[in-house]
């Protein structure tokens, strides 16, 4: 948890203190991957897992795969992500990066020193049973 520094969030302090916890950070991050076009999933196998029951009770946690390290007026972010098949993972990782560097820094008004992308696996779309010929008749 963090206590965000007033000019960071124009906030009066003669009024109080504004304190986000790490978990908004790793949120809005994890938000802001996932509406990055080739982005399949976030995550590894495990997160993936632990999401897929989540989602089974309607339950989402959009930090999943994200790892924030939150100082006093920087940020440092660490995204695995599952990239969809055929992108260019230098594209996806880049807007990942630009994604998560404008998210962070206008919403909670901390500076992004890094954003570490990790492309764990890509997704292959499944070709349906019913669009595809039989092998032998």
């Amino acid at each position: 948890m963090t206590t965000v520094p007033p000019e960071a969030l124009n906030a009066d302090t003669s009024h109080g203190t504004t304190t986000v916890n790490d978990s908004v950070v790793a949120k809005i991050a994890g938000i802001a991957a996932r509406g990055v076009p080739g982005v399949h999933d976030l995550g590894g196998g495990a997160a993936r897992a632990i999401g897929a029951i989540r989602s089974a009770i309607n339950s989402t946690d959009h930090g999943q795969g994200v790892s924030v390290e939150v100082g006093e007026r920087q940020v440092a972010a660490d995204i695995t992500v599952i990239a969809e098949y055929p992108v260019a993972l230098q594209e996806v990782a880049d807007g990942i990066r630009q994604a998560v560097i404008t998210s962070i820094e206008q919403l909670v008004g901390l500076e992004v020193t890094e954003v570490n992308v990790t492309i764990a696996d890509v997704h292959i779309p499944e070709e349906s049973d019913d669009d595809s010929e039989p092998r032998v008749q």
